[in-house]
């Protein structure tokens, strides 16, 4: 039975964390004391500096020598079983699609719908909430078997993430383009730049209009295709991006990469108007893109801060080598930011919204059920499955029913897919888990 003392521990820990949320909020919405651009600048800090930091700290201080497997194995075979079971109904859909008249191209496959339900329901906010929490509901211990799966999370479960979400894009280019952050690859798979003319001599934005050219100039008909990109382009509305010459060196053509705009071929207009239709080129090969993808994963610091942890605490446990007080206290010092700054990022993303719930009541309801009913039901399973049981299920099935992870909608902001289910996620699930995580905290000591 859980005492008063065991849920005052628990409000003690979430308090200051949603504190942290709210002077967030009410710092934009309210007190109006930062612009987009400064909380742009607040999350580029904690994204590529403070988190990757406090997870290099986290993983490296915990001994890869007394891990506990079982809890490790439940994780991931729950996270393996929803994969498997997600894939499976996105295939049988896919079928039936191919068969059915109506089905539309430019609709998310359901593919999409896999990666968004996968993120939904296994992928919680391990480090953020994670940790303080399960460290006030069951004291140290709790938090030190948080630290396990916060690894295999950034290691393991987000690179997969990651990888379905440049499937996602390779199916799409089986629609004639296939472009990742403004590069298009061609039938000789050569990477080119977009030249994307932002504005017009008459001043009218070119983002929605009536024609465009590919790279290389040619205009791609016959599909309504996007380019899909999500970040500031240096320099004023009239300029356009070049394509990048062979051999510009690395660090311009990074600056020369297009990550601004999204508009739209109308096909039919160019058709009308007689315009010839070049030939449809192939897809890109999947090799192509899983080197893209490595690429780009190589650039995320919390996938090798993960690493890098890892591999120290490998040396430092089996050697007993600890790691010298001056660099410790110099790391600590910017880590130690990352929980109550990613809070505050949290609240400065809410008060920047128009709407809470922004993919509608009902989507909204399913995905609040994913993510805190389904993911702790089969996080329960699979762990009686592997024999969990006493503390080690308790934490099991509360870490599964956390919030989801800010970085989660990240990358479906990044390659536009169900953004505003990712988002809604986001807000309602730290509202929700307050309750969630309480109510489930004292069945489970019932």
């Amino acid at each position: 039975m859980i005492s008063g003392s065991g849920l005052y521990a628990v409000a003690k820990a979430m308090a200051p964390l949603y504190f942290a949320m709210a002077v967030g909020y009410a710092s934009v919405r309210w007190w109006r004391a930062f612009t987009p651009e400064q909380c742009a600048g607040l999350n580029h800090f904690v994204a590529v500096l403070a988190m990757p930091l406090l997870i290099f700290r986290m993983v490296a201080g915990n001994n890869p020598y007394a891990m506990t497997l079982r809890l490790l194995l439940a994780d991931s075979l729950q996270k393996l079983l929803l994969l498997a079971a997600l894939l499976a109904w996105a295939l049988r859909r896919r079928r039936r699609r191919r068969d059915a008249s109506h089905s539309s191209a430019s609709s998310p496959s359901p593919l999409a719908w896999a990666v968004t339900m996968f993120s939904l329901a296994t992928l919680p906010n391990t480090v953020i909430m994670g940790v303080p929490l399960l460290d006030g509901m069951y004291g140290a211990s709790g938090g030190g078997h948080m630290v396990q799966i916060v690894f295999l999370q950034f290691a393991v479960w987000y690179v997969l993430t990651y990888v379905f979400f440049f499937r996602y894009l390779l199916k799409l280019s089986e629609n004639g383009v296939f472009i990742i952050s403004g590069t298009t690859f061609t039938s000789t798979q050569q990477v080119q730049r977009c030249r994307i003319p932002l504005r017009d001599h008459r001043g009218r934005s070119q983002l929605h209009g009536r024609a465009a050219p590919a790279a290389g100039g040619r205009c791609i008909n016959r599909h309504e295709c996007e380019y899909l990109d999500a970040a500031a382009v240096g320099g004023n509305d009239n300029e356009t991006v070049d394509p990048a010459p062979p051999t510009m060196p690395k660090k311009e053509a990074e600056i020369a990469d297009v990550d601004a705009a999204t508009y739209r071929l109308d096909v039919e207009a160019q058709e009308e108007e007689g315009a010839a239709v070049p030939p449809m080129p192939p897809p890109p090969a999947v090799k192509v893109v899983m080197v893209m993808a490595g690429k780009k994963l190589m650039k995320v610091p919390s996938t090798y801060a993960s690493f890098l942890g890892l591999l120290w605490s490998l040396i430092s446990f089996r050697c007993g080598i600890k790691m010298p007080t001056i660099i410790d206290d110099s790391l600590s010092v910017i880590s130690i930011t990352a929980v109550g700054l990613s809070m505050f990022s949290i609240g400065t993303f809410m008060a920047r919204q128009t709407r809470f719930i922004s993919c509608g009541y009902s989507m909204a309801i399913v995905s609040t059920l994913i993510r805190f009913l389904i993911g702790p039901i089969t996080m329960g399973a699979t762990s009686l499955v592997v024999g969990l049981h006493g503390t080690l299920l308790h934490i099991a099935i509360v870490q599964a029913a956390l919030p989801l992870a800010v970085l989660s909608f990240v990358y479906a902001e990044e390659y536009k897919l169900h953004a505003d289910i990712m988002s809604t996620g986001v807000i309602v699930g730290n509202f929700v888990s307050v309750p969630v995580t309480i109510v489930y905290y004292i069945l489970l000591g019932l």
